[in-house]
């Protein structure tokens, strides 16, 4: 049962969180596990053993769904699967995500389309697939992660800031649709995490350095940094938010 008096509580409710087998998806699934809600996992390798120990060791329940997120053909039954496995679908939050750091002008149409497929057409079709389902019970919480890339340029990652700043602007879009129904859309823009997809920033000296310089709290960001956020943006807490940009960032935007 969940706690009324609680608006963090989210005893009952069922979030399918993608990319949850690592770094910032299992960070985000073990936040709301600890908040009272069963977890459905997507990841494109089905390694999620680790999340989902993790997740029952919560007391929760965790469902592992394997699935190609670039492959649109795919996304229908991951939100199927999602309620034949759980019951129900109470919140979302698309994570997935890849990042390929090429020069503008050397940037291959393979990259270019690698990325948009999983970073923008993933996120777009899967909003839409789990609103109509979330409109069905008039209650949903969809939460994107976007990036400080929705807000700036970049270096090397053109088609990963165009994916970003799309995220940004799809959430608001789908919020202005879907408020009246129940539905609150938001997005949570991490600044600097250590994860995989910095590695290579964060192996060069002088690249670490210049990005530590201008994070006010002086460190990357961690997967934990993100639990107590989407917390927030996945309760009744937020109930009156909607297409907004959460940064959590130690700082970075305020420079």
């Amino acid at each position: 049962m969940s706690n009324p008096g609680n608006p963090f509580d989210l005893t009952g409710k069922v979030a399918l969180v993608t990319g949850a087998g690592v770094g910032l998806g299992q960070g985000l699934a073990v936040g709301l596990a600890r908040a009272g809600a069963d977890i459905v996992g997507v990841s494109s390798s089905g390694r999620t053993a680790e999340t989902q120990a993790i997740v029952e060791g919560l007391g929760r329940k965790f469902y592992g769904i394997k699935a190609n997120l670039a492959n649109e053909a795919e996304l229908p039954g991951v939100i199927s699967s999602t309620i034949e496995l759980a019951g129900r679908l109470d919140i979302l939050v698309n994570n997935s995500g890849i990042i390929r750091r090429t020069p503008a002008i050397d940037h291959s149409a393979q990259d270019w389309h690698d990325v948009l497929d999983l970073n923008l057409n993933a996120v777009f079709f899967l909003c839409q697939l789990a609103a109509r389902e979330m409109v069905k019970q008039g209650y949903g919480k969809i939460i994107n992660i976007a990036s400080m890339l929705s807000f700036q340029g970049g270096i090397n990652v053109p088609g990963y800031t165009a994916s970003k700043h799309a995220v940004a602007g799809l959430t608001k879009a789908f919020a202005n649709e879907w408020a009246s129904k129940g539905i609150n859309v938001n997005a949570i823009a991490p600044g600097y995490m250590a994860t995989d997809n910095t590695e290579a920033l964060r192996k060069d000296p002088e690249r670490s350095r210049s990005i530590l310089e201008r994070i006010p709290q002086g460190r990357w960001g961690t997967p934990e940094d993100l639990a107590g956020p989407v917390v927030f943006l996945a309760s009744s807490a937020s109930d009156y938010m909607n297409g907004h940009i959460l940064c959590v960032d130690g700082g970075w935007m305020a420079r």
